[in-house]
């Protein structure tokens, strides 16, 4: 099994600072159970969490451990609602599904933020709200147009003047920024690990170096082999999103991976971070080619973009990036040092909408949160949990079931975000296309 903290590139600050992974047990023997959840990120160990607690026997088999994808490699930021403006995503979905989803996922930080007090989970929870912040005259535009969106709708979502911001940032650089209180700011990687100890606790089995090879639908049951045993399983659940390998290849030739990267600094000095983020919300601009910023609980400044870290050359190029942009945002910074850079992939679907899948009979998958997997994939974790367990039906669900589709240009695609950003941030442009 792949212990995170062996990459240094692949989990970065967040593996060095993250609670303890629980202990996994090890797929030696055939089994059978409840339901086979595929994958221990967010979706999968909420699902589990709620499926355990329910009482149904439940098996999540996990190739390496918690957190290993996505899960534990993003910014940490909680967000409330796709990244979508309201309005498109009613016209992406239509009024019933649009709606209901706005609802759920704008309800979704507060599940997170309450799982974690609930359970007293130690994952640096910090339910202070995020900055979406304007650089520009055209960005101040898109913010104000998102804060008449969200307010029609009753969402305490407030555009903050520049002096605001300033003050809330500690940066003279925007023109404005749209704070969400409903939001804030996790440590990922310990979010994931606690939410696999308390599933644990509830009653789910967790195996790890459990890499499903082979799916067969056998007599009404689910027969599952991994590379020592087989899990036999009344209903499938599959979690894995962007790092969906065989027997699902076909979620993964869905998404169009899209390389995101952060680099953190060392511990800011208390006199340092009283000059920044006085409420320490997560922050990011409305950039094409975006920047995030935040502070963990060690006062480490992480800040992230678009791009991947796999080659030396692109870590060269935005590594610099990264001391530019930094110094922009914060002057007196410009000389700190860097102490780890890390990054993943997230997994971006061809109109911004998550997916939900049926595999087969009584076999389900969630995908595509489009750089969203916090709170969207803890609650469409519960949800597809409930509808397992038969507490909700198909007219209930937040999407629409639709058939696996690989979107045109998928490869190319995923070329151009990534030499795109490397090129940008190499010569400090931005490219024309927007990735959302």
């Amino acid at each position: 099994m792949t212990n995170v903290t062996q990459d240094r590139l692949s989990h970065g600050l967040w593996a060095q600072t993250a609670i303890p992974s629980p202990a996994m047990q090890s797929l030696e023997n055939d089994s059978r159970v409840d339901v086979a959840v595929i994958g221990a990120g967010y979706t999968g160990l909420s699902a589990a969490l709620y499926l355990a607690s329910t009482g149904r026997d439940v098996a999540v088999l996990e190739a390496n451990e918690p957190g290993f994808g996505g899960s534990g490699r993003n910014v940490g930021l909680v967000n409330a609602g796709l990244w979508m403006k309201p309005k498109d995503v009613i016209g992406a979905l239509g009024n019933i599904h649009g709606q209901r989803i706005l609802t759920m996922l704008g309800e979704g930080p507060q599940l997170v933020f309450d799982l974690v007090r609930h359970y007293g989970l130690d994952c640096e929870a910090t339910p202070t709200g995020t900055l979406h912040c304007a650089p520009d005259k055209a960005g101040l535009k898109e913010l104000q147009d998102r804060e008449k969106q969200w307010q029609a709708l009753g969402a305490p979502v407030r555009l903050l003047n520049a002096e605001e911001t300033r003050r809330q940032t500690g940066s003279k650089l925007y023109r404005g920024a749209l704070l969400d209180e409903r939001a804030g700011i996790i440590q990922p990687l310990s979010y994931a690990r606690g939410l696999a100890s308390i599933a644990q606790l509830a009653g789910a089995t967790l195996y790890g170096d459990a890499a499903v090879t082979n799916a067969v639908r056998e007599n009404g049951f689910w027969r599952l082999q991994t590379s020592k045993a087989t899990v036999t399983a009344k209903w499938l659940l599959v979690a894995t999103n962007a790092y969906t390998v065989s027997p699902w290849s076909a979620i993964r030739e869905e998404l169009i991976h899209l390389p995101y990267f952060n680099i953190a600094t060392r511990p800011l000095s208390d006199a340092e971070v009283a000059e920044i983020m006085p409420d320490r919300q997560g922050c990011w601009d409305t950039k094409e080619v975006l920047t995030s910023f935040r502070l963990d609980k060690g006062n480490r400044l992480i800040i992230g973009s678009v791009g991947a870290l796999g080659q030396p050359c692109e870590r060269q190029v935005h590594e610099a990036w990264a001391r530019r942009s930094l110094t922009s945002i914060y002057p007196q910074l410009q000389n700190i040092r860097f102490e780890s850079a890390w990054y993943g992939m997230i997994g971006m679907t061809s109109d911004s909408v998550p997916r939900l899948h049926r595999l087969g009979d009584q076999a389900i998958a969630v995908s595509g949160y489009n750089g969203r997997g916090i709170s969207p994939g803890t609650v469409f974790g519960r949800c597809l949990a409930r509808y397992i367990c038969g507490e909700i039906s198909d007219g209930d669900m937040p999407l629409p079931f639709t058939a696996l589709e690989t979107p045109l240009f998928r490869r190319e695609r995923e070329l151009m975000y990534s030499l795109g950003s490397t090129l940008v941030h190499a010569v400090g442009a931005r490219i024309s296309h927007n990735y959302h």
